[in-house]
């Protein structure tokens, strides 16, 4: 079994979903006491967020290039940053690190190939929804027609993500408001919505949408475990 490499942290309320899963994951195909080969270094995400905020992205790249280094370096054979947002800088880690960094936008682009869609809803953070760095790898690598909601509800989504699911918060109103524009991606012709957002199947999974999400933090897992148990 090969150690798998994590940048968590960002949010940790969706990092805990990548131990637990990676976990179960390993058990689930090796039976018995096994468990997934973890080395995960947690960032304190508050001001990486001000760094967004700035858009200093050259200052993220710096920090999340360290984290990948110290983990590489600790005997990890390839690496996960755990958040969608954060590949922004994925190409620039990458450059930097010998070890293979698996692209939480390519996993997700190879698994809604794999169910034969050609067109999608994207959620997430605004810089996921609204930069190329994310939707135009999955047009590009994968042929989709990526569809992303209107300013003021891609504003909606954005600051639920960082004012109530980044600090664990489920509101019930959001989850409506969630449920409403993944609606009007449907009938705008997504086929099936993508949870951009590694900490948006805490708020909307399977048992409160008919439409099919893509969850990206489980999607990257099987990426990882592929790789992992190959």
């Amino acid at each position: 079994m090969k150690t798998i490499g994590l940048i968590g942290g960002m949010s940790w309320e969706s990092t805990l979903h990548y131990y637990r899963q990676l976990n179960q994951g390993v058990n689930q195909s090796l039976g018995g006491l096994h468990s997934a080969k973890i080395i995960m270094e947690s960032v304190d995400f508050h001001p990486l967020e001000e760094m967004m905020r700035r858009d200093d992205w050259p200052g993220i790249g710096k920090q999340l290039i360290l984290a990948a280094r110290r983990i590489e370096q600790s005997g990890a054979d390839c690496l996960l940053i755990c958040t969608n947002t954060m590949h922004k800088v994925a190409e620039s880690v990458q450059n930097h690190i010998d070890i293979p960094l698996l692209h939480i936008a390519d996993a997700t682009g190879q698994k809604i190939v794999s169910e034969q869609l050609t067109t999608v809803g994207l959620l997430g953070t605004r810089f996921t929804m609204e930069e190329d760095f994310y939707r135009a790898r999955l047009e590009k690598s994968f042929n989709l027609k990526v569809i992303i909601p209107p300013e003021p509800d891609r504003a909606l989504v954005n600051n639920v993500i960082f004012s109530e699911l980044c600090h664990g918060k489920v509101n019930e109103q959001s989850r409506e408001d969630y449920l409403r524009i993944m609606a009007t991606m449907h009938q705008d012709g997504a086929e099936a919505i993508i949870e951009g957002c590694t900490e948006i199947n805490m708020l909307v999974n399977d048992s409160h949408s008919k439409l099919p999400l893509f969850d990206t933090t489980t999607i990257h897992v099987e990426s990882a475990l592929e790789f992992a148990l190959a």
